[in-house]
């Protein structure tokens, strides 16, 4: 298993403000991305309105 190499942002004062981590040749990271690039364009729902969807299909939350 190799490491993770990350590379660190830091500003004028030395104090971090974001970590930049490597890409993964992942399957089910790739797979994520093709379904999302696939349903860009439809539209998005609340929070609220996907806890009404799931307590409608499941029963409570």
């Amino acid at each position: 298993m190799s490491a993770v190499k990350e590379h660190s942002i830091t500003d004028e004062h030395g104090e971090g403000v974001a970590v930049i981590l490597p890409l993964r040749d992942d399957e089910e990271d790739l797979h994520d991305l093709a379904v999302a690039a696939e349903r860009r364009d439809e539209p998005a729902i609340t929070l609220e309105g996907m806890k009404k969807r799931i307590r409608t299909s499941n029963g409570p939350l």
